[in-house]
């Protein structure tokens, strides 16, 4: 059965879609974009900062659905500039263990609210 997911400690949704949404064994977040709980843009910071905080809004997501980061098995990256890559995955590197979650990252045309990556990911339950 398929049931949403919300929390306070992550930026609430801006359209007609959840932040999460779980079945028995699966998590999948919708795409998390550098805003703060609150819904204050950090658009303009650095990419390292960016990625810093979405990656701790998908963690926020998933900590309400029950699990974690280590239950992470696939996630996708998006960059409004591939060029970013490297910023960006220095700083996603240090959210992972030694067995990260399999992974894609692209360049979009453009992404939400003028921002700089979007993450969204995908969970198991144990």
């Amino acid at each position: 059965m398929k049931r949403t997911i919300e929390t306070d400690e992550a930026p609430a949704a801006v359209g007609a879609y959840s932040q999460a949404a779980t079945t028995d064994s699966l998590v999948f977040t919708a795409g998390q974009i550098p805003f703060t709980p609150d819904g204050e843009s950090k658009a303009d910071a650095p990419i390292a900062d960016q990625t810093e905080l979405v990656l701790d809004n998908v963690r926020a997501v998933l900590d309400e659905a029950g699990v974690g980061l280590d239950d992470i098995v696939k996630v996708t990256i998006f960059l409004a500039d591939i060029d970013d890559f490297e910023e960006m995955n220095e700083t996603y590197a240090t959210y992972f263990d030694d067995e990260p979650p399999a992974r894609s990252a692209v360049q979009a045309g453009a992404l939400p609210k003028g921002v700089g990556v979007e993450i969204e990911a995908i969970a198991t339950r144990s």
